[in-house]
């Protein structure tokens, strides 16, 4: 058998960027004054006077697909949630308010209150408030449902973090994830196909089904009150494209991760029974290391000890992310 990738399965992680590329460049309106764009990188800024408004949008993806097969439901609020909040703070907003979109093939009460649930839980864990949504029954669109949602956030234009304050010397802390958190599930799917497991086998280290359905660590609280104590260069989430988005913190200097934070024994799993290269598993799934901060040096061990995170790497001149001991790297 050949080793699988994220494009065999079905997503092209360069295609989609490419995708996304056109869409953009066809978006060419801008307004001007109160309410015109700031640079950003993770989340979308607007001017509102002495602050920035952001405005995040994301959704949970084929992940929901697995819910479906255990028809457990009550968590992939927590993943919608997460998945606009972590990518909100990475530019020092804080998130207060959110609104969800749910479609659904037909009415069903039960999936609701179980979404509801999830949703609830993973307002009260961003501190932001649910203040509205859509529900829409979209029968001949859609087959099963999707949810997705919006997150507002703000932040004083001062205190933007847009990582121009990075320097070589830097340090990077990560933070742990819960596991595969809510990016890379078309592969993760194909890969328990060819296993030959069910979502409900037992495996030495839990139901396969119920780890995979383990929400997305949401990094608001201890973030926001790190803001407070530490000061943070920059900030990234890290989801689709893996290590790669270490990269959008500041392109002009590179990353170098020479003590990695240990994956969580689901990545061996799918590595193992989908032959997955090393290269491909660190540019699909955050592999134990859910969202990273830079900081100077001299803070750089008492900030990880308070965001109950690990220095993993260093800020270098040399452009790119660096693995030394997978022998990896990404522009």
């Amino acid at each position: 058998m050949s080793g699988m990738t994220y494009r065999e399965a079905g997503v092209d992680i360069d295609e989609e960027e490419n995708a996304i590329s056109a869409l953009k460049g066809a978006l060419n309106f801008v307004r001007e004054g109160f309410g015109k764009p700031l640079k950003s990188e993770f989340t979308g800024l607007v001017d509102f006077g002495e602050y920035a408004l952001s405005l995040c949008t994301d959704g949970v993806g084929t992940k929901l697909l697995i819910a479906d097969a255990v028809e457990k439901w009550d968590t992939i609020g927590i993943d919608c949630m997460a998945m606009n909040v972590n990518d909100t703070i990475c530019q020092g907003a804080e998130p207060i308010a959110f609104v969800d979109y749910l479609a659904v093939e037909k009415p069903d009460s039960k999936l609701m209150v179980e979404i509801g649930k999830g949703l609830r839980n993973g307002a009260e864990m961003a501190n932001i408030t649910i203040i509205g949504g859509e529900t829409a029954t979209l029968g001949d669109i859609v087959k099963g449902f999707d949810l997705a949602g919006t997150a507002l956030g703000f932040v004083k234009k001062e205190d933007i973090i847009d990582g121009k304050d990075v320097v070589p010397g830097d340090r990077i802390i990560g933070l742990p994830s819960s596991g595969v958190h809510s990016n890379g599930y078309t592969l993760v799917r194909k890969i328990v196909e060819r296993s030959g497991y069910d979502y409900g086998d037992e495996l030495e280290f839990g139901v396969l089904g119920e780890v995979l359905l383990e929400p997305t660590t949401i990094y608001v609280r201890d973030v926001v009150r790190a803001l407070k104590k530490y000061n943070i260069k920059g900030m990234a989430n890290i989801t689709g494209g893996g290590l790669r988005n270490i990269n959008r913190i500041n392109n002009e200097y590179g990353y170098f991760i020479d003590y990695p934070l240990e994956p969580q024994p689901i990545f061996g799993f799918l590595q193992k029974h989908g032959e997955v290269s090393d290269r491909e598993m660190y540019q699909t799934f955050n592999m134990g290391m859910g969202f990273c901060l830079i900081v100077s040096e001299e803070e750089a061990h008492d900030a990880a000890d308070f965001l109950k995170g690990k220095v993993v790497g260093k800020v270098v001149r040399e452009k790119g992310v660096r693995l030394p001991s997978k022998n990896l790297e990404y522009e």
